[in-house]
Parts: C-alpha cells; sequence; structure tokens
C-alpha cells in the first residue's frame, strides 16, 4: 500500500487504538482519515444521457483533521481572507507557549486552545490602544498551531497584525519601523497568560496532570514567570499576503500531509520535514504508534475555531474597512470571484455528465475498520490494480499479535 496517511491509520489503527486511550474528537478524526472517497461514505452517481456512461464518485469525509479533501475549502478561505486584508502593511507574530506547561495543556485542551488565541490578541490590541505606541483599533487574524515540523507538541499562535489602526473614524498609520518593544510584548503576555491560568486552576476550570501535585504545580509555575517566553514579531509586510498564503496551508488537513510521507515499513514511518534552523530539508523515521500519537496529538477539540478575527478583521467591521480603504484610496472591496463549476463532459461522446443519485453515509455508523477495510478491498475490485497488493490481506496479516 502506498504511503498515504490514510494507508497507514487503515493498517495500524485498529491495534493502536486497543494499547492507548483517545478522546472521542481523536476517534472520529481518525475513522475519517480512514473512510474519506471510500463506499463506507457512499458516493455519488454521474451519468451521460447520450450513452450508457456511468461515473461513480466516493463522498469525501470533510473532516479538519483529514489531508485528502481540504484542498477546496483551504483555497476558498485564501481568497476571502486575502480580499478582506487593508491595503496597509502587516506584521507577523508568533506567541509560544513554555514546554514546562505542555503537560497542563494535554490535560486542558479545550480551555487552552481557546485562551491561547485570546490572549495573543488581547495583549496585542491593549497594547496598540496605548498612545505611547499607536493609539488605535487594530485588525488580527490569529491561527492557533500545536505542531513543530517534526509532529513535536509545540502550542502557538501565529498572527497578522495591521501596521495601523482606526482611531476617530482616521486611519493612523504606524510612524516607527516596529510594531512593539519585544520586552513589552513578553512581560504582557506572559502576565496575562499566568494570570489567566491561575485563576482557572483556582475556580476548577483546569485539572492538573495525574501525576502532579500542588507542589509541582506552583514549582512549574514560578519557572516559566522567571524565563524568557518566545515571542517574535517580523515584518513589514506589504499586505499579508505572504503569511496569509502560509497559513491557508494549515487552516484544515491537519499537520501531516501525504506529499512529505516517504514510505512505511515494519521499522515505522519516514516522512520528511523542513528545518527551521537552516531551511535544510532531513527525513525522520519514528516507530508506527508513536507516528499516530503524533499525528492525533494535533487533532482539534470539536467545535474549536482554529482561525479567528478581531478588531478592524471581524465580520461586522466591514463599514470600517470600507472607510479605511476610501482613506488609502483603494476602490476595490472586498468582492470575491466565484470560480465557476466545472462541467463534467463524457469521455466517449463529449456530452455533459448529468447527476443521478447521491447517498452519504455518516461516518459515526462507522463501526469497526474491518468496516473500512472491505470498503477499500470493493473500490479496488472495481478498479483493480494488480501491481499493489491487496490491503485486506495486509490488515490480516497484521491483525494477528506476534
Amino acid at each position: 500500500m502506498e504511503a498515504t496517511l490514510q494507508s497507514i491509520f487503515l493498517t495500524h489503527f485498529e491495534h493502536y487504538q486497543q494499547c492507548h486511550g483517545l478522546s472521542v474528537d481523536q476517534t472520529q478524526a481518525a475513522k475519517a482519515i480512514m473512510a474519506c472517497r471510500t463506499e463506507a461514505l457512499g458516493h455519488e452517481e454521474w451519468a451521460c444521457a447520450e450513452d450508457d456512461y456511468r461515473e461513480h464518485h466516493a463522498h469525501s469525509c470533510r473532516h479538519r483533521s483529514c489531508p485528502r479533501c481540504h484542498g477546496a475549502y483551504s483555497h476558498d478561505w485564501l481568497e476571502k481572507t486575502q480580499a478582506r486584508l487593508l491595503p496597509c502593511d502587516h506584521y507577523h507574530g508568533v506567541f509560544t507557549l513554555p514546554h514546562e506547561l505542555n503537560e497542563v495543556w494535554q490535560f486542558n485542551r479545550k480551555w487552552s486552545a481557546d485562551h491561547l488565541p485570546k490572549a495573543a490578541a488581547e495583549t496585542l490590541r491593549q497594547l496598540l490602544r496605548d498612545e505611547r505606541y499607536l493609539g488605535a483599533e487594530v485588525g488580527l487574524l490569529v491561527s492557533l498551531h500545536t505542531w513543530g515540523r517534526t509532529l513535536s507538541f509545540h502550542p502557538h499562535v501565529h498572527v497578522l497584525v495591521t501596521g495601523g489602526g482606526l482611531a476617530d473614524n482616521t486611519w493612523r498609520q504606524l510612524q516607527k519601523d516596529f510594531l512593539l518593544p519585544v520586552g513589552v510584548l513578553k512581560a504582557k503576555f506572559r502576565g496575562k497568560w499566568l494570570s489567566w491560568l491561575n485563576a482557572a486552576y483556582e475556580q476548577g476550570e483546569i485539572q492538573l496532570p495525574e501525576h502532579w501535585c500542588e507542589l509541582d504545580w506552583r514549582r512549574a509555575l514560578r519557572r516559566v514567570a522567571r524565563k524568557k517566553w518566545n515571542i517574535r514579531i517580523q515584518g513589514p509586510y506589504r499586505h499579508g499576503d505572504g503569511v496569509v498564503n502560509y497559513l491557508s496551508r494549515y487552516v484544515r488537513g491537519g499537520p501531516m500531509k501525504d506529499q512529505r510521507l516517504i514510505g512505511v515499513d515494519a521499522a515505522g514511518v519516514q516522512f520528511r520535514y523542513r528545518d527551521h534552523h537552516d531551511r535544510k530539508e532531513n527525513t525522520m523515521a519514528l516507530k508506527t504508534d508513536h507516528f499516530l500519537s503524533r499525528v492525533l496529538w494535533h487533532v482539534p477539540v470539536k467545535g474549536q475555531h482554529n482561525v479567528r478575527y478581531y478588531g478592524l478583521y471581524t465580520p461586522g467591521a466591514k463599514t470600517k474597512r470600507d472607510l479605511i480603504r476610501e482613506q488609502l484610496g483603494e476602490t476595490q472591496g472586498e468582492a470575491v470571484t466565484e470560480t465557476p463549476k466545472v462541467e463534467r463532459i463524457c469521455p466517449q461522446c463529449g456530452s455533459p455528465l448529468l447527476h443521478r443519485s447521491s447517498a452519504r453515509r455518516k461516518i459515526s455508523y462507522i463501526r469497526s475498520v474491518s468496516t473500512l477495510m472491505h470498503s477499500v478491498a470493493v473500490q479496488h475490485a472495481v478498479q483493480p490494480d494488480r501491481s499493489r497488493p491487496n490491503p485486506l490481506n495486509q490488515w490480516r496479516s497484521y491483525d494477528t499479535p506476534p
């Protein structure tokens, strides 16, 4: 079986699930990845009105963690977001939490993922409203990432900030060549996060890791309060298009795309990653269980928004953005050109294909990995590829523990 995230889950997930505890969100994500574009989710049928030509297309899972079906959504998000950007300089900030708090995050994923974007956004908005720095309301786009380039657990947010803001309905341009003093920014963000974390613990909103006691909690807080936090501000970038284009790759689809996978064997999974120090492409090998754990670490909590908008970039601030565009001399608004639908054509006679039927099954109805493997086997039976082994046979051989 070729090296794809779906094939790795199909072959190894059932055994992994028996040995590891999983949340409901993680189990649903795994089922979606395995079922995507298979008969387990049903299919739609297209037919030619002039001859007997038929097409069957299996449904996509549409899950945020699936790398196979995020392309259209990411493309639409990129176009809408680029249209929303104001015609001014932007600054790109990265706010990273100290690794000493990683375990607290893992035990409180919903609270942590909700508050980290808020903490970064409020820190920037409060400082930039101060007359000492800008004295205006800015626009922010905040994107939450929990992974590093090697799938390590690395919670951080990317923030795109306008290099100016609105004060008394007048655009005020940033007069300095930097957004904010980094020392002030670090101290403000650190104080805000630790204050919120302490309050949440006192009010019972978060819980400590199972092996932590009260003393461990206090030691961790003292340790991170004394260290320098990793916060970077880059820019200015004209319009911010480049940053938004980068973020669009990770809006959906999870941290591991199929094109990064090199191979899978008995030793584990090999994949490519680019080192952020020297920008060179390297290879990493992980044991299969460890690889699956790293992928599932980053499944978002249901209902959690990984991309958020604040200030001038909220949907309700369109009137303010139109006013700013007028003051900056831009006549183009936020209209997005709709991509025309591609008409399906019969390859035999060239006539348009007509949509005949569509049957979609819910992922929650899929009871076991064996059901998914059967769906994959059916697809291979319809369009056999003798050069590749039958995935059902591979599963049977793996299913027998040594």
